[in-house]
């Protein structure tokens, strides 16, 4: 899936294309096959929080109130967790849940967080996600991208505008971190993160030597600094 929104899909087809989104997950491992059963209906906020950064928390935020106003449980989708350790996927599913989880209960939020696993088949997104998030309820985003295919699988789509969406980008904020890595004053880190990422994340990946690794992650896995 691409930085903050989805990869592809449709949610209710029957036939051929059932067949086809079986076929695309038959390679995954046990531990990324979806639920025997999907999850209820809900609202549902989709990235791959690499990391879960201050764009994340105002899109969460304003999913909290659509859940409230259409009395549905709130559900954020992580995913890409199928992929191998990069500078792009440099923290598993179980770190972005601890990141979420962390960040949510420091804001009061409940949110049940899924995982979502890639099959590089943007026409067959959606179908193939709502077996693990959901199936049509309503997506919260601000990727137009995510809000055109969830709309044509006749999901209520929530649009939110990102006024400092340039530099709330996944891989902006990564190049950031790496750069910051090997640093070991944590106050400085702190100040120069504070901008683009909620404190209480930053404290879990400090807590968790969780920045160190981006210094090996970049081309060639020369060590910066």
């Amino acid at each position: 899936m691409g930085e903050s929104g989805a990869a592809g899909g449709s949610e209710d087809d029957a036939g051929p294309d059932d067949a086809d989104v079986d076929a695309a997950t038959a390679g995954l491992s046990p531990g990324e096959s979806p639920p025997a059963v999907p999850p209820q209906v809900a609202v549902v906020v989709l990235g791959r929080f690499q990391p879960l950064h201050s764009g994340h928390a105002h899109l969460i935020g304003a999913a909290v109130q659509v859940a409230a106003d259409a009395d549905l449980p709130l559900r954020i989708a992580v995913g890409s967790t199928n992929r191998p350790e990069s500078i792009d996927d440099p923290w598993s599913f179980d770190e972005r849940r601890g990141m979420i989880e962390a960040w949510a209960a420091a804001a009061d939020i409940e949110a049940e967080v899924v995982g979502v696993p890639d099959i590089d088949d943007p026409p067959r997104w959606v179908e193939h996600a709502s077996r693990y998030h959901g199936g049509a309820g309503v997506i919260v985003t601000s990727d137009g991208s995510t809000a055109e295919l969830y709309g044509a699988a006749g999901w209520r789509v929530e649009r939110v505008e990102m006024a400092t969406r340039d530099d709330l980008q996944g891989w902006r904020i990564r190049a950031t971190m790496r750069m910051l890595s090997t640093i070991t004053d944590e106050a400085a880190v702190r100040s120069v993160l504070q901008t683009t990422v909620p404190a209480v994340v930053i404290d879990w990946l400090l807590e968790a030597n969780a920045l160190r690794r981006l210094a090996f992650l970049g081309c060639g896995g020369e060590p910066v600094g």
